[in-house]
């Protein structure tokens, strides 16, 4: 699908506009499943101000999506109406204080691990099992092997979609299992997490077990991670094959016969047969279980 040009009419209104701002780009390109057709408009801001002054005095009526890495993420087939913002350089870097790790929320996970890990601060070893950025962390309460953000957050740093920076404490981000109560329209932009001393060879053999177990149980194909949430008192991965879909297909999107929570893109998969086997799972475990598997993937756009 091919979307109106809405660029030139907001670069008129944002004449201080500094990052960069691209009529229908291919966002496949961006996410991990490699599937999805284009933003509307895409815009990489190139720091908090640049952020808050284009969201300050951007129209209200046009929908604003955020995406990261695209590690967890199925952009459907027509695309994403309005502006998608993606943050890069502006947004990467991570610096240690004492025991403090402060990270830009467009850094991967796996970056604030070795970061603290060669500063000797143990306690963030996690991240480095989690394929993503820490915007997705805070946003999702991320967390693998015994660690969540919730864990070791002391504040993030964000801005809302009126253009306020703003400052949330660990309490204010309303942390639960893969979830944050922050409102879904502020943007995270930094986090600074609190570590303790640790011996850095311990630490990397820590990250190094990590590193073995997730490669010897998940797979290495066109994926978007976990798929569901584990529902209270079960595992998802344990739902999906007691209800016989390990290695299920539709299309070319198939559920991994490695681990059941996860579906790979085998060979040319479209969103919509990705996104299909998924409810396709879904309807069988209600069908088998009568659990409700929840979508961990987030899901954006719309079909084509």
């Amino acid at each position: 699908m091919t979307f109106p040009d809405i660029t030139s009419d907001l670069k008129a209104r944002l004449p201080q506009l500094r990052g960069r701002l691209l009529a229908n780009q291919s966002l496949g390109e961006f996410a991990w499943f490699r599937v999805g057709g284009p933003a509307q408009a895409l815009f990489m801001p190139e720091d908090d101000d640049d952020l808050a002054y284009v969201l300050r005095n951007m129209p209200a009526d046009i929908p604003v999506t955020v995406i990261g890495a695209g590690s967890n993420l199925i952009v459907r087939d027509g695309g994403v109406e309005g502006v998608v913002i993606r943050l890069g350089r502006g947004f990467n870097e991570v610096t240690v204080d004492g025991e403090r790790v402060v990270a830009g929320t467009a850094i991967l996970d796996a970056m604030v691990a070795r970061a603290a890990q060669k500063a000797g601060i143990a306690g963030l070893a996690f991240y480095s099992g989690i394929p993503g950025t820490i915007g997705g962390a805070l946003r999702m309460n991320g967390g693998a092997y015994g660690g969540e953000t919730k864990d070791v957050l002391i504040e993030a740093r964000g801005v809302d979609r009126k253009g306020n920076i703003r400052t949330y404490s660990n309490a204010d981000m309303g942390f639960s299992y893969r979830h944050c109560g922050v409102p879904d329209d502020v943007i995270f932009t930094s986090a600074t997490f609190q570590g303790r001393q640790g011996d850095p060879d311990a630490i990397a053999a820590e990250m190094a077990a990590i590193k073995a177990k997730r490669e010897a149980s998940q797979p290495r194909n066109r994926t978007g991670g976990s798929t569901f949430k584990n529902p209270p008192g079960h595992s998802a991965w344990k739902l999906v094959d007691e209800a016989g879909c390990r290695g299920l297909k539709v299309g070319r999107a198939q559920v991994s016969e490695l681990h059941s929570n996860f579906l790979i893109n085998v060979d040319g998969a479209t969103a919509a047969d990705i996104e299909t086997l998924g409810e396709t799972v879904r309807a069988r475990v209600k069908a088998h279980s009568g659990i409700d598997l929840e979508w961990e993937i987030k899901r954006i756009g719309v079909s084509a």
